[in-house]
């Protein structure tokens, strides 16, 4: 891979350069630390395009006051070429202008590397798994698996992108009763296909019609043979064949966003495995399981068919849960987090790090499979890094209204109808605009309104309008060139200071682990390039194409083509295709 150094870190560098160089001069106390100097873009780009704290922050150990040392800084940066001018502000701080050089080198960077621009290597090979979407193979995909799906394939393309191995993992969960009743309804459909009258599904059943085909490929599958088999004898299959037909269903159904998982874990097969028994076994010998008796449910008076009973219980108190919680229940059978807890012991044994992605009605459960997880990781030697990510529901509205439910799932709105109303592209952009943590409407109007309100339209026509710039040039005989960049004003220099700022964006998108902040900065680089755009409505000589300054076109055409390529790698994290025109 092609490595490029974010124009940040390279001017970091050239700092760092003089910090050593007055440690040799005395002026710093050889050794200092320098671990919260930063290089940042200032608040205000009028104050120049880079800002460095060092004197804030080196001053004391240094037994100087910030001024007098950002003076000594100053002084060595100003003989540096690419430095145009550097000032003191307030209390101390050092904004830098660069030399023009520096953006449009940058320019010709994002040309040499392509695709590969904002490409980092800060992850240096880390495997980090990330779970995401993990619905209940009982029913299609519906709006609430939609959002932790389009943030957990983002945040893992945004990971591998910064130079992680990311495995993708989905973990199905076909050990619980909601499988047997899936079985169950299976079963009916099954019936139904062989030609009986079932009449109205019953209470309990899944009554959706999507189960309609599953019913009618197990009639072809088993013939008559389970049609009044005893329970006993056909509910086990049944399972396996509803699940395994479920899962293509959803697998379909995330291929319609553009999402594929390396990994399908199940977890009948960890528990037949023996895993939660394993991780029990650790979990009692370090004396963080223990048989105990739960409290009765808060209230006056327990209720009437509550009884004391003695189950395993992890200590989750001591990580700051407000109870102990059970990992099997009084049957024997594991509760959730039992095999939740089991589960990550066996990710964590092939990775460096875990994040899940979970909707927001499981906070509940965060701390203690957390503290669950630091716990059995210490057993592995180094504890592993696992962070939760809750994604809060999406509202459906049409024009402001609730939107109508879906005629194959009976009650909710599918993935499927959701793609084919309004697109991969723009179900899939319209998810990453707010944080995961707020709340959100997607309103089927509002997203595919072509106006400036609408972040996904606004992006994409910016792509668009590039490619018709350049084709409208390529009509005209004017083409890219890098030959007089020199040539390039300000407002020009504007935006390739914006196009600048991806390398930066996606390594603390990286280290966030924020995806949502490639949105935003796509919507700022989209917002700078139509004003750019604008300007040459009032002025003919800000127009892309100046019809006679063959070398200031050339030159135009050419940031145009980089800006395109960043907007182009931008939506290729968030998993959006650009378009050619609209």
């Amino acid at each position: 891979m092609s490595e490029h150094h974010t124009l940040y870190a390279a001017f970091a560098e050239r700092i760092d350069a003089v910090l050593s160089a007055l440690e040799l001069e005395g002026a710093l106390p050889p050794g200092t630390s320098r671990a919260n100097v930063s290089v940042e873009p200032p608040r205000d780009p009028s104050h120049g395009d880079l800002a460095t704290n060092a004197a804030m922050v080196l001053a004391k150990p240094a037994a100087t006051n910030p001024r007098s040392l950002a003076e000594k800084i100053v002084e060595h940066l100003s003989r540096d070429p690419l430095i145009e001018s550097a000032q003191i502000a307030g209390p101390g701080f050092i904004n830098l202008r660069l030399a023009r050089s520096t953006w449009t080198d940058e320019l010709a960077a994002i040309a040499a590397l392509g695709g590969d621009y904002g490409k980092s290597a800060m992850g240096e090979g880390r495997r980090v798994n990330i779970e995401y979407v993990s619905a209940n193979p009982t029913g299609p995909m519906h709006m609430g698996h939609c959002r932790g799906a389009v943030v957990g394939d983002a945040l893992a393309s945004l990971l591998e992108f910064a130079g992680h191995a990311v495995t993708r993992e989905y973990y199905v969960n076909d050990a619980g009763g909601q499988v047997d009743t899936l079985a169950r309804s299976v079963h009916l459909r099954y019936r139904e296909a062989l030609g009986e009258d079932v009449g109205a599904i019953p209470d309990g059943f899944y009554p959706g019609a999507y189960l309609v085909p599953v019913g009618e490929a197990a009639a072809q599958e088993f013939g008559d043979r389970y049609r009044s088999a005893p329970e006993a004898e056909w509910l086990p299959v049944f399972r396996a064949f509803a699940v395994e037909r479920m899962m293509a269903i959803i697998r379909a159904d995330l291929q319609l966003l553009g999402i594929a998982h390396d990994v399908f874990s199940s977890e009948a097969a960890l528990q037949a495995a023996g895993k939660p028994e394993a991780a029990e076994a650790w979990l009692r010998a370090h004396d963080l399981v223990y048989d105990g008796v739960l409290e009765a449910p808060k209230g006056k008076e327990p209720p009437d068919d509550w009884e004391a009973t003695e189950l395993p219980l992890f200590r989750s108190t001591r990580f700051g849960d407000d109870q102990d919680r059970p990992i099997r229940k009084s049957d024997g059978k594991w509760t959730y987090f039992g095999a939740d807890l089991a589960y990550h012991m066996q990710k964590a044994e092939s990775a460096d790090e875990l994040i899940d992605i979970w909707g927001a009605d499981h906070a509940g459960t965060v701390k203690r499979i957390k503290a669950a997880v630091a716990a059995l990781s210490e057993g592995q030697g180094e504890p592993i890094p696992f962070d939760v990510k809750l994604v809060q529901m999406v509202q459906l509205l049409r024009n402001g209204e609730p939107a109508k439910m879906s005629k194959r799932s009976g009650n909710f709105v599918t993935i499927a109808d959701m793609v084919d109303e309004v697109g991969k592209d723009v179900v899939r952009f319209s998810m990453l605009t707010r944080k995961p943590e707020a709340q959100m409407d997607f309103d089927f109007a509002k997203v595919v309104e072509e106006s400036k309100d609408n972040p996904v339209f606004y992006v994409q026509y910016a792509h668009a309008r590039i490619r018709s710039i350049l084709r409208k040039g390529a009509d005209e005989n004017f083409a890219p060139s890098a030959e007089h960049l020199g040539l390039l004003g300000e407002d020009d220099l504007a935006l390739v200071k914006r196009a600048a700022q991806f390398p930066r964006e996606v390594e603390m998108a990286a280290r966030t682990r924020e995806p949502h902040r490639i949105a935003f900065y796509l919507a700022d680089l989209a917002a700078e390039l139509h004003a750019f755009w604008n300007l040459g409505n009032a002025d003919q000589q800000k127009r892309f194409i100046v019809a006679q300054d063959a070398n200031l076109s050339g030159a135009r055409l050419f940031l145009a083509a980089q800006i395109g390529q960043v907007i182009r790698n931008g939506l290729a994290l968030l998993g959006v295709e650009a378009v050619e025109e609209l």
